[in-house]
């Protein structure tokens, strides 16, 4: 295939690469020419780049720059082109303009792709002739390594468009998923889940950002924090992103921006790129501050209050050597453990009649690292505290201590929170059929590293635990935001996966 693709600023030479890489033509172009002989000398080493490191031989080098034809005009005559990718900046009235100059120039033939990251998909093809033509192909950066197109159709793309694109991507190498022209499109939606969560829990001053970034890893197993994600991406475009998207779902609860963000924008707290975010960067930045040594007693006598979730917590610790109490109550000097499921610590004190000063939460979700979650109310004892942290640490002979994490007593701890948010989100999606359940996952595990995709991530705990989750996010809090989904009651009413895509209307015509 003939491939002319117009901007080349790092997403359209990583476009280029890709393309070229994989056998097409691919003509460059942009209105500076500078900007074209910039875009082919790094194309060219990034390959000999992998030459080097041995995974690219020279030969398949020099055919893959043999491929790349670099325009002195964007928009010369191109009787072959077949396919058109636009890759400027994200503005509506550039983009319109660049593909009424390409309609002018090429055959009507030629399929017509824009890469945009937020515009409407439907809004750009409205000013041709033939909106028809035109879908979104929307890459990640740096194309090369991220492994995830997403194929956006417009409300008046042709229907045979979006299977002829996916096709072309796949024989590139790169998954493709297609998803709804609705804000956000599908992984910068779904991204919305983690990141609103991580600021609501820092408004609650749950915890603090780095507190809640070490559970996000060490017990969700996200490569990433939150903050850490924001301070990467920046939070400049982090805030706009969530700010366009609540707005283009009409300010859909699930996806509320928080009060946190404006001030940080306004005063360049934007992350890694300014220097200083949630975090601070650089040569002269402090180190960041170690977490507390564990100081209490470990060998305080413990008592494990609760339901089902309290038996597995018991024998773990049993199992560590603790000193565990049998009996309907606490001895008078011990420290309680409770492990609570979308509820508060106070709550479970309150209806359990346990003494609030000696009484701490537990969040009962399996770990994926070595760290546990002790949620403190503010009518703990400071000693007894400590003392709880301790046995929370121990750990089996020959196994590694575990980390504790101490966090503000909130209705179902930060994990459990996170958690509910990024399946929500999902699950919005997935009843919205803005993409198919297995897209959702996948370009969400592709395009921003998660374990594991969020429905899935919520099969591995359950469509009824999730469902009580939520509801129990929901009923102690009152925010609309954890209302559960229709996605999600359905499912656990019936006994399917979240993952299931389910009978349609259209399945039974």
């Amino acid at each position: 295939m003939r491939i002319r693709i117009v901007g080349a600023g790092a997403m359209g030479r990583g476009i280029a690469q890709w393309a070229a890489a994989a056998g097409h033509i691919v003509e460059l172009g942009d209105v500076r020419s500078e900007a074209v002989t910039a875009a082919v000398d790094f194309v060219r080493s990034m390959l000999e780049r992998a030459v080097q490191k041995g995974r690219m031989s020279a030969g398949d080098c020099a055919a893959t720059l043999g491929r790349l034809v670099p325009l002195d005009d964007p928009w010369a005559p191109g009787p072959d082109v077949e396919l058109v990718i636009e890759a400027v900046r994200e503005d509506l009235d550039t983009k319109a303009e660049v593909f009424g100059k390409l309609e002018q120039a090429l055959p009507d033939s030629a399929l017509f792709a824009t890469n945009t990251s937020s515009l409407s998909v439907t809004r750009i093809a409205a000013s041709l002739r033939d909106p028809g033509r035109l879908a979104g192909l929307h890459f990640f950066n740096p194309v090369p390594l991220m492994k995830i197109v997403e194929i956006v159709p417009g409300a008046a793309t042709r229907p045979e468009i979006p299977a002829v694109l996916t096709t072309l991507v796949e024989s590139c190498g790169h998954r493709a998923v297609t998803v709804a022209d609705t804000p956000g499109f599908l992984v910068n939606h779904a991204g919305r889940g983690l990141v609103t969560e991580a600021l609501a829990l820092l408004e609650e001053s749950v915890a603090d950002p780095a507190g809640i970034d070490r559970i996000a890893r060490d017990v969700l197993g996200l490569r990433m924090g939150p903050f850490e994600l924001m301070d990467l991406t920046g939070l400049d475009v982090t805030a706009a992103v969530i700010d366009s998207i609540w707005q283009g779902f009409r300010y859909e609860d699930r996806l509320r921006p928080s009060y946190l963000t404006p001030n940080r924008v306004t005063a360049r707290l934007h992350g890694r790129k300014t220097g200083e975010g949630w975090f601070a960067y650089g040569p002269e930045a402090p180190a960041p501050a170690p977490e507390p040594p564990v100081a209490g007693d470990a060998d305080r006598p413990v008592f494990v209050a609760g339901g089902e979730d309290a038996d597995g917590l018991r024998s773990a610790l049993t199992a560590a050597g603790a000193t565990v109490e049998d009996g309907a109550g606490p001895s008078e000097g011990a420290v309680v453990l409770v492990p609570v499921w979308g509820t508060t610590v106070a709550a479970a004190a309150a209806s359990l009649e346990l003494p609030a000063t000696c009484t701490f939460g537990v969040d009962p979700m399996p770990p994926a690292g070595r760290r546990r979650v002790l949620a403190v109310t503010p009518a703990a004892d400071p000693t007894a505290a400590r003392d709880a942290r301790a046995v929370l640490a121990r750990a089996a002979e020959g196994e590694e201590p575990f980390a504790v994490s101490v966090v503000r007593d909130t209705a179902g701890s930060v994990a459990q929170r996170l958690l509910a948010s990024v399946v929500s989100v999902a699950a919005s999606i997935a009843e919205r059929s803005l993409a198919t359940p297995a897209d959702i996952d996948l370009a969400v595990t592709t395009g921003l590293g998660y374990p594991v995709g969020p429905l899935a991530w919520g099969d591995r705990i359950g469509a009824a635990r999730m469902l009580a989750l939520q509801r129990s996010l929901h009923a102690t809090t009152g925010d609309p935001r954890h209302r559960p989904t229709r996605w999600l009651s359905e499912r656990a009413h019936l006994g399917l996966a979240l993952t299931d895509r389910g009978t349609s209307p259209a399945d039974c015509s």
